[in-house]
């Protein structure tokens, strides 16, 4: 009970957002608006390629990996056992004994289960671990320490060379190997990155590493010049609540209010607040369509209640709702108006817009608004579709544990 009232003290969301500002995807005022509030400049020039789940994302990492000759940086949640953990870990450590500096950030909560000589291989190799608000057994623990620890570092960030990045929403373990389709290898999207916003990607890699170490990257090895590799505008949208900062809450909540055709979300955590209930609701009733696809399997039961609360209301406002089912769907995207899309760390739940450190990369391109798109309706196909009348007669049961659910959603 304890720990519970500290994390809700940790919780306190100080977001206020009354008034939205008019504006739709893709007039003169659209890109200004979004760049003050995510505070985040819309860099032109990038090239973007999508990588659907293990089977595209972990093979290009690695290519990458074993080609860097200055520099490489890895941030990520979550780092558990099994042959892909073994096999980036020796990909780091082979290049950090070729002298290449590598600097490897894991969160203390999410890689809290990392078999002890994954991060001794890397150690032993050369390459400079750390652990994101890392709490020892044997350290004196204030209460403001217990706090912080509630607030996570979710980004998950690879730079190699400060010349080619990659993000999205993977862990590294079994679940984020294999197709997306088969049980146990979840759905994931990431995204590799060439060009100008590259820099973004590693500035907020730099940012989080100064935490943990106090140390100050930069030089040529992390920050060389770079020249434009594609067409496609894109900026990378961190958000640090901790710190005061909430722009992935703002991104998502423009990026809903600016839409005139289609709202696409692919969600893993969908407990939206009830501001953005009010935004998406708001979407349809001016003919946009909404549709929202979430995993019809989760990894935490009390999540999936705490997420078909607001199941009645969204459909009942014309909001399309699928939950996935092969695998869980852990993908976090959404696009708006074919057009503007964004892909990241970032649920649509109070942990991740008051709690956790988040990244999210944003693109306007038609091209990659039309591939995700294409994406998402072949995701449909292996989805069910959930009526407000199915919705409406759950059983007792569910009602129940909902009941329970909710008062701690925002803990989630």
């Amino acid at each position: 009970m304890i720990w519970l009232l500290m994390a809700s003290w940790g919780c306190t969301d100080d977001r206020k957002v009354h008034k939205i500002p008019n504006i739709t995807v893709g007039e003169p005022s659209f890109f200004p608006t979004i760049t003050a509030h995510t505070d985040a400049p819309i860099m032109p020039g990038n090239r973007i390629d999508i990588l659907l789940n293990g089977n595209e994302t972990f093979p290009a990492m690695l290519r990458e990996i074993k080609k860097a000759k200055t520099s490489i940086t890895f941030a990520q949640y979550l780092y558990q056992d099994g042959p892909i953990a073994y096999e980036l870990a020796e990909a780091f450590a082979e290049r950090c004994r070729a002298g290449v500096e590598t600097n490897i950030l894991l969160d203390d909560h999410g890689a809290g289960n990392v078999p002890k000589e994954i991060p001794d291989l890397m150690k032993q190799s050369g390459c400079n671990v750390e652990f994101f608000r890392r709490i020892k057994a044997v350290q004196f623990v204030t209460p403001w320490q217990l706090l912080r620890y509630n607030n996570r570092n979710h980004r998950r960030i690879l730079v190699i060379d400060g010349q080619i990045g990659f993000t999205g929403g993977y862990g590294i373990s079994a679940a984020w190997t294999g197709d997306g389709r088969t049980e146990d290898h979840w759905r994931e999207t990431n995204v590799r990155i060439e060009g100008p916003v590259v820099q973004q990607l590693q500035a907020a890699f730099v940012e989080s590493w100064r935490e943990a170490t106090g140390i100050l990257l930069g030089d040529a090895a992390y920050f060389p010049p770079l020249k434009p590799a594609g067409k496609i505008p894109a900026q990378i949208v961190k958000s640090s609540p901790l710190g005061g900062s909430f722009q992935s809450y703002v991104l998502f909540m423009l990026s809903i209010t600016s839409a005139w055709k289609s709202i696409l979300i692919s969600n893993s955590y969908f407990i939206p607040d009830e501001r953005m209930v009010e935004a998406l609701l708001s979407a349809a009733a001016r003919g946009v369509r909404v549709v929202v696809l979430v995993p019809g399997k989760i990894d935490h039961k009390i999540t999936y209640r705490a997420s078909r609360i607001n199941y009645g209301p969204l459909l009942l406002g014309g909001i399309q709702i699928f939950e996935y089912q092969p695998a869980l769907l852990h993908a976090k995207t959404m696009v708006v108006d074919g057009v503007w899309a964004t892909i990241g760390s970032t649920n649509l739940d109070n942990r991740s817009f008051a709690l956790n450190e988040e990244l999210n990369l944003t693109v306007y391109d038609a091209g990659v608004g039309q591939r995700l798109e294409t994406i998402f309706e072949e995701d449909l196909k292996y989805s069910r579709k959930i009526t407000y009348e199915e919705w409406d007669s759950r059983s007792f049961k569910e009602k129940f544990f909902e009941f329970f659910a909710f008062p701690v959603k925002d803990l989630l």
